[in-house]
């Protein structure tokens, strides 16, 4: 998913998140910590370049996904969204170095006002994001993008730690609802016929969230009738972002798109905040300290 940081080591919360209650975030910069991996908002430039590398050995080393000569000549995966996000980060304080040689992973985060004085939201590019929002004038968005952690940190407690900061960022910053493009390996969607077919079928964004591909990009996931579908071989065909997306209460839209340059065929994840079911809230805290108790 394609799902900013937090701006200052004194934060005072003055959002009301949609589960009727004040929610309170940590006046600390570290949003979770287990055991020697922590979460927080990136603090300066260099911490940014450094995601960006990890970024680069994920997406192009690993995934093979095209970027730019200078770029490459870098070894960072960068683009224009980059200078308006704000960057989470998982850090691993047992490696010995710097805070940048630290980073094992990184979400990328944008609010929607701050995209909407910037030329508005990376996963309009695919997916008719403004008919969602015109439909909810008075909802606050935010979008996640850009997720990725190094191979060896591929976890439970690494994705519990990104979501805590999501989490924490949402309620930071009063956010309604979250989306992001949500990525299968690969570029032809038959290949994943059963998962995109669950998907559509089963949690499809409808009435107010309803949100389709741009039509000219349009690829439909409704490649098997619903009666053919193995609901548990389909659960472990889904990539562990969107399934964790799923359990959470997200909703797809309508249609696949592929992404040529990273070698995906993407899904839009819609979250309202309001689906969240109360068990996760309460996993991760109502005022997002969940993860945050030991931070000192």
């Amino acid at each position: 998913m394609a799902i900013e940081l937090l701006d200052s080591a004194n934060v005072v919360d003055t959002s009301q998140a949609c589960i009727g209650k004040k929610a309170a975030v940590p006046t600390t910069d570290v949003l979770g910590r287990i055991a020697n991996l922590e979460t927080r908002l990136a603090r300066t430039a260099s911490e940014i370049d450094a995601a960006q590398a990890v970024r680069y050995k994920v997406f192009v080393e690993e995934m093979k996904a095209q970027v730019g000569a200078e770029a490459d000549r870098r070894k960072r995966d960068v683009d224009s969204w980059d200078a308006i996000c704000d960057h989470l980060l998982v850090l691993d304080t047992s490696i010995e170095g710097d805070a940048e040689d630290q980073i094992v992973g990184t979400y990328r985060l944008l609010r929607q006002d701050v995209a909407e004085r910037a030329g508005g939201f990376y996963s309009a590019s695919e997916f008719a994001i403004d008919q969602l929002l015109a439909r909810h004038p008075t909802k606050r968005f935010m979008e996640l993008g850009r997720s990725c952690v190094l191979p060896d940190y591929r976890t439970k407690r690494t994705v519990e730690l990104l979501w805590q900061g999501n989490w924490a960022y949402a309620l930071k910053y009063g956010m309604d609802a979250m989306f992001g493009c949500g990525s299968f390996p690969g570029v032809v969607p038959a290949e994943h016929a059963l998962a995109l077919s669950f998907l559509h079928h089963n949690i499809r964004a409808r009435d107010e969230w309803a949100v389709t591909a741009r039509p000219e990009l349009h690829r439909t996931m409704d490649l098997m009738p619903a009666e053919a579908i193995n609901a548990k071989k389909a659960l472990a065909a889904l990539p562990p972002l969107i399934k964790g997306y799923m359990r959470l209460g997200a909703m797809v839209g309508d249609g696949a798109v592929v992404d040529h340059a990273f070698h995906t065929t993407d899904v839009l994840i819609v979250l309202p905040i309001s689906n969240i079911s109360g068990r996760y809230l309460n996993y991760y805290g109502a005022d997002a300290g969940r993860f945050a108790t030991s931070v000192s």
